[in-house]
């Protein structure tokens, strides 16, 4: 008889975003005739930057041709991105890395939930709460227990330490789906903790893209001590609208260790260098060329505009918002707006409210966890005109 993994008998039927496609489905169904506007999931709706698409052209011939044409891709990327990487996002900041501290990958949501694959299923994990799904998901897929420390208005959605020491500590700044952000003295906290309890970090920076505010760090690393202690996760996705084309990278530094149940000291860039080789075949050269192309001068600045055309809509959602009563966070140094939601409403019963009553699709803050019951994320994600149009229906609502 064929055994299953019982851990996955323990996590919710469906995932957050599936149930949310269920519902809006569903509706479609009954009412046809209905525009729906979605302010719900993190997709892109602006067109990739000209330079990107040109890199992309450009490689396809390649792959065209028998003297240019490409095959399995290193296991780390190729060095022109990797070198694109380090230089950019990181040189050029101050901070110190390696070529081959840099894992090219195909996204952030990839990396975050199989990073677990290198760390023993008996390590106690500290997640933020709300959280990105995949966080607590993939740990309970694994077995793992969880402590969730809760992101509230009340302690201004920065985190208590956890009762119990943890091994293992999910951040993810600029918060999905809070939209709030940690100042450096804040996270330099945090890299305190691990480094006295050897602690691993590990740090999602999927929207640093869309920091405006000087004095917020971009990377983890900007604070001292941290190549000691954390693993930093990128995405294409949100700063150049790779979600249709899959590219990320995840950072291991070589001073990063951990022990074995025997008390060795192994370099966790090793492991993860040896978990990359045997399970991914790497991101596809044309992809590769694409996001090469993001830290091109012509690139950087086409991307900036779509940056601030998405922060532009984060603006007039937090207004209409805010305009109708709603207390809001978030949406200054990221995409999201997280809105408590009116009167007693849960946030699927306001959820249902704004499908059922005005069309205008967004996400419950109860899916991302027990903190964000109550609360309801909105995104920029969208074009200018269903975002203008969509905060003109909220407004028919008695809220």
């Amino acid at each position: 008889m064929i055994k299953i993994n019982e851990c996955y008998t323990e996590i919710g039927e469906s995932y957050l975003f599936a149930e949310i496609a269920r519902r809006v489905g569903e509706y479609k169904e009954n009412h046809p005739d209905k525009k729906l506007i979605s302010l719900g999931i993190g997709d892109i709706t602006q067109p990739i930057a000209p330079a990107v698409i040109d890199a992309i052209h450009k490689a396809t011939e390649e792959m065209a041709n028998a003297k240019t044409v490409r095959g399995y891709a290193p296991d780390g990327g190729y060095d022109f991105l990797v070198n694109a990487i380090l230089k950019h996002d990181f040189l050029d900041r101050g901070i110190q890395l390696e070529a081959d501290e840099i894992f090219v990958s195909d996204g952030a949501k990839s990396d975050t939930g199989n990073i677990g694959d290198i760390l023993s299923d008996d390590n106690w994990v500290a997640i933020t709460d709300p959280a990105y799904p995949v966080y607590v998901d993939t740990n309970q897929m694994a077995g793992r227990k969880i402590e969730l420390l809760p992101c509230t208005p009340e302690n201004q959605f920065v985190p208590a330490f956890p009762a119990k020491t943890a091994d293992v500590i999910y951040l993810c700044y600029p918060n999905n789906p809070t939209g709030t952000v940690l100042t450096k003295e804040q996270l330099k906290k945090w890299v305190d903790y691990a480094l006295e309890h050897r602690s691993l970090i590990l740090f999602d920076a999927a929207y640093e893209a869309f920091i405006s505010q000087p004095e917020i760090p971009h990377s983890i690393y900007e604070i001292e001590g941290a190549q000691q202690v954390a693993i930093e996760f990128r995405s294409f996705s949100k700063t150049a609208g790779f979600t249709g084309m899959r590219a990320g990278y995840t950072v291991v530094p070589k001073a990063l260790t951990a022990q074995t149940a025997q008390g060795k000291t192994l370099r966790l860039n090793a492991l993860w260098k040896r978990r990359q080789s045997t399970k991914f075949n790497g991101t596809a050269y044309i992809i590769q060329r694409g996001a090469e192309a993001v830290f091109t001068p012509e690139g950087r600045e086409q991307i900036r505009k779509v940056i601030d055309y998405y922060m532009e809509n984060a603006r007039i959602i937090r207004s209409g918002l805010e305009a109708l009563g709603l207390t809001t966070y978030g949406g200054i140094n990221a995409p999201y707006i997280w809105a408590k939601t009116p009167g007693k409403l849960t946030s699927w019963e306001f959820f249902d409210l704004l499908l059922h009553n005005v069309q205008v699709v967004g996400t419950p803050g109860s899916g991302f966890g027990r903190s964000g019951e109550g609360f309801f994320r909105f995104t920029a994600f969208g074009n200018r005109e269903n975002t203008l149009e969509a905060v003109e229906r909220l407004k028919i609502i008695h809220i």
